[in-house]
């Protein structure tokens, strides 16, 4: 999710959600022929995956991908309905319009309000529920945060740490050695892997590190410097792969279990999740593409709300909570940012969003103790601020009308 979609910008970013990698990815496979070992020699999907990923909505694209499971506990935390009347107009656009209008005109599956430890609104559009597993697209990084945060309260990893020195297999020390853990967490590498939306070229940049059946050997093909490493900010998802493929490394274990290990059996999920990898058996996409229920999206919010706690368990340090919550040195984008969070146009101190593209969110005001969970089938990158400050108005409503 790149903050230059809040800029106008013709084409992908103003149509209702279409898959754009997969799109394009059909049409050249079909081009060169469609068939099976064209797909495998171009390192693609087959063409039946394809095919399919082609006409889906985003939401139902996790199942064609191999995944990982990401078990749950045995008995989930409880996340007990406390109904409250939540703003019926909102801001949009330069209007006040309904709720109800905004989430059907920005394609919304799901959409939860949680205050306190309570749901106080719970909505699915009609085939969905508590118990749909909806993709988290780039919300993932915000959750590979705080594993992160995690190993490095545990010494198994400093944001001084090189990255040439965790994974030699690399190879290319002259740029990997250039790059830091820190500068991987606040988007500031430099690696020339652009955030590529345009389905003229399904190969390139995000576009062609999703569709890989091999996400190692492309981190290590990609190995250029668009500029100087913590110089400046700019969005790349290959900055959370690297990161993915670092824990893996220094934890000894696939993302999935730590997820597992670290947040989602302590946080007391409702269900096992899963996690795309690049191929049966392989590397989880960490940039994207977790799967789960809405309730656990909430889940997660909360823990960053209730400053890493969960219950009476403390789960993530109070001092990543922080990390996360104090805006990095470089904007990204136009926009604060920090260790793979967003700082919104106009929130306050206490407000942070995880965000994915078309349309995911998990929205954390931490003065107000509100999660907001929205989980949708929109254009690529579309009404961002837009939304977030609907979301704002939401908190600020509740916090004024606070029992």
């Amino acid at each position: 999710m790149s903050r230059a979609s809040t800029l106008p910008e013709p084409s992908i970013r103003t149509t209702p959600a279409r898959r754009w990698i997969a799109t394009g990815a059909i049409g050249a496979a079909l081009v060169a022929g469609g068939t099976w070992t064209t797909t495998a020699l171009l390192g693609l999907p087959n063409p039946v995956t394809l095919a399919a990923l082609a006409v889906l909505e985003p939401s139902a694209v996790g199942p064609w991908f191999a995944g990982r499971t990401v078990p749950a506990p045995a008995q989930a935390r409880a996340l007990p309905a406390k109904p409250r009347r939540i703003l019926e107009q909102v801001p949009w656009k330069g209007q006040s319009v309904s709720l109800a209008t905004m989430l059907a005109a920005t394609h919304t599956n799901a959409f939860l309000v949680v205050q306190n430890d309570g749901l106080a609104h719970e909505w699915y559009r009609p085939g969905t529920g508590p118990a749909t597993l909806f993709p988290s697209w780039s919300v993932a990084k915000s959750i590979v945060s705080l594993l992160v945060g995690s190993a490095i309260a545990r010494g198994r990893l400093a944001e001084t740490d090189r990255v040439s020195d965790l994974l030699p297999e690399l190879r290319n020390a002259a740029v990997f050695g250039q790059i830091s853990v820190r500068n991987l967490l606040d988007m500031t590498s430099g690696l020339a892997v652009p955030e590529n939306y345009d389905p003229r070229r399904p190969l390139t940049g995000t576009a062609g590190m999703y569709l890989t059946r091999d996400i190692t050997a492309f981190v290590r093909d990609h190995a250029q410097l668009a500029f100087k490493p913590g110089s400046e900010g700019q969005y790349r998802s290959i900055d959370t792969e690297v990161l993915g493929l670092i824990l893996a490394r220094v934890e000894g274990k696939p993302l999935a279990d730590l997820l597992s290990e670290r947040i989602w059996k302590p946080m007391g999920a409702q269900a096992a999740a899963t996690w795309n990898l690049d191929r049966s058996g392989g590397v989880e996409k960490a940039f994207c593409c977790l799967n789960a229920t809405a309730r656990d999206f909430a889940r997660f919010g909360l823990l960053v709300a209730d400053q890493g706690r969960a219950g009476q368990a403390r789960i993530i340090p109070t001092r990543w909570i922080e990390r996360i919550a104090t805006p990095a040195r470089r904007v990204v984008d136009g926009w604060q940012y920090s260790a793979q969070w967003w700082h919104a146009p106009g929130g306050d101190d206490g407000d942070i969003s995880a965000i994915g593209v078309y349309g995911q969110y998990v929205y954390v005001n931490r003065e107000t103790g509100t999660v907001i969970v929205k989980l949708s089938d929109h254009g690529a990158e579309q009404d961002e601020a837009e939304t977030l400050a609907v979301m704002q108005a939401i908190a600020v409503d509740l916090r004024s009308r606070a029992p």
